[in-house]
């Protein structure tokens, strides 16, 4: 249950960090925005792994920083995916 909390209060912070870093607006409420930093965490994370795959077999709890970095990366990718899909939608 710990867990499932901790996974929620990561993706609201990544999900608001990421939506105040890309520009115009995002109609999102609380669940999507926990959705996008979920979501926006696993991608950083892939793409991390795929870019460094020894730190991401070792990571240090003093350099946590870039597993944060990489999550906010992550859902500004798939935030900018949200916009681009749900624009495409509305001037159908």
């Amino acid at each position: 249950m710990l867990s499932l909390l901790s996974w929620v209060i990561t993706g609201l912070f990544v999900g608001l960090i990421a939506r105040a870093m890309v520009p115009g607006k995002q109609s999102l409420g609380l669940i999507l925005t926990i959705a996008l930093g979920v979501v926006g965490a696993a991608v950083g994370g892939l793409i991390s792994s795929t870019i460094w795959p020894t730190w991401t077999n070792d990571p240090n709890v003093d350099q946590m920083w870039p597993g944060w970095i990489m999550s906010v990366i992550g859902a500004m990718i798939v935030l900018w995916g949200y916009i681009a899909l749900t624009r495409q939608s509305e001037r159908a």
